[in-house]
């Protein structure tokens, strides 16, 4: 997963993203899930990897989102 390239897909709910990577093998695709909770500052948007109690709930929906894209890839 290079900076340059593009996640596979992305999800989002509120501030929370999901961003889905392939990695293709010589066994087949395989998926990473990263997420990253948008914030904003003076100096305008950023990520943050770190998650409070509120956001928990949005995590793990996009994290059965996810799961559910990966899976429906198989098929």
């Amino acid at each position: 997963m290079s900076k340059n390239s593009k996640p596979a897909q992305e999800l989002r709910i509120g501030r929370i993203k999901a961003a889905i990577w392939q990695n293709d093998s010589e066994n087949g695709s395989r998926f990473n899930v990263t997420f990253t909770r948008l914030y904003r500052d003076a100096d305008g948007w950023r990520n943050s990897e770190s998650f409070g109690r509120d956001d928990l709930p949005l995590l793990a929906k996009l994290a059965d989102q996810a799961h559910t894209w990966i899976y429906d890839q198989r098929e």
